[in-house]
């Protein structure tokens, strides 16, 4: 992914821009499925958690007709330019101080870290985690029309960021503390 090639039968293709790669995982292992390792999953910039459609949903899903057209909402270049627009959007100094404190507090032999981290965490979130929080943050200061990041912005993006960088111990999983918990806890603090 980080790549951004692919190598099928020996021979190596490089992805153009915009490269996106969007997974899915079951959450209960199934033959001839296993978990990523943590290495690989930290390259996903979002977790994303989606629970069964309602009734409705699923009926539009039933009548949904494959042969249905596809519009294009943006083009490329478009894309990419809103890309750009992204990476230009500031992060003051006390948002980015925000991001380092919560990344570190998630680290259980940090300083900063609380007992409940050293309890329930098994493995924090690393440098990557804090360079998505602020990427995230200022696509969500832009989308919705502001100069720069905020601390509101992290804290929105703080769940899908973290979710599949923390890891949870043993402790943790047995007393039924969820990384969803861990994330709601390393934000009150």
């Amino acid at each position: 992914m980080q790549e951004k090639q692919v190598t099928v039968a020996g021979q190596t293709r490089d992805l153009e821009e915009p490269f996106v790669v969007f997974a899915t995982q079951n959450p209960i292992e199934h033959e001839g499925t296993y978990p990523l390792p943590e290495a690989q999953l930290d390259r996903f910039f979002f977790s994303l958690r989606m629970d069964y459609p309602s009734v409705e949903e699923e009926r539009r899903i039933i009548h949904h007709h494959p042969d249905a057209s596809v519009r294009e909402v943006l083009q490329r270049q478009e894309l990419l330019g809103l890309q750009q627009m992204v990476d230009q959007v500031p992060v003051p100094d006390h948002v980015a101080d925000f991001i380092l404190k919560l990344v570190h507090r998630s680290r259980p032999q940090s300083a900063s870290a609380d007992d409940y981290v050293k309890r329930y965490v098994e493995w924090g979130a690393g440098p990557r985690a804090s360079q998505n929080l602020a990427r995230a943050a200022r696509a969500f200061a832009l989308l919705d029309g502001n100069a720069a990041a905020s601390v509101e912005d992290v804290r929105r993006a703080s769940l899908p960021v973290l979710r599949h960088r923390v890891i949870p111990s043993y402790n943790a999983t047995g007393e039924g503390v969820s990384v969803e918990d861990l994330v709601q806890h390393l934000l009150k603090g």
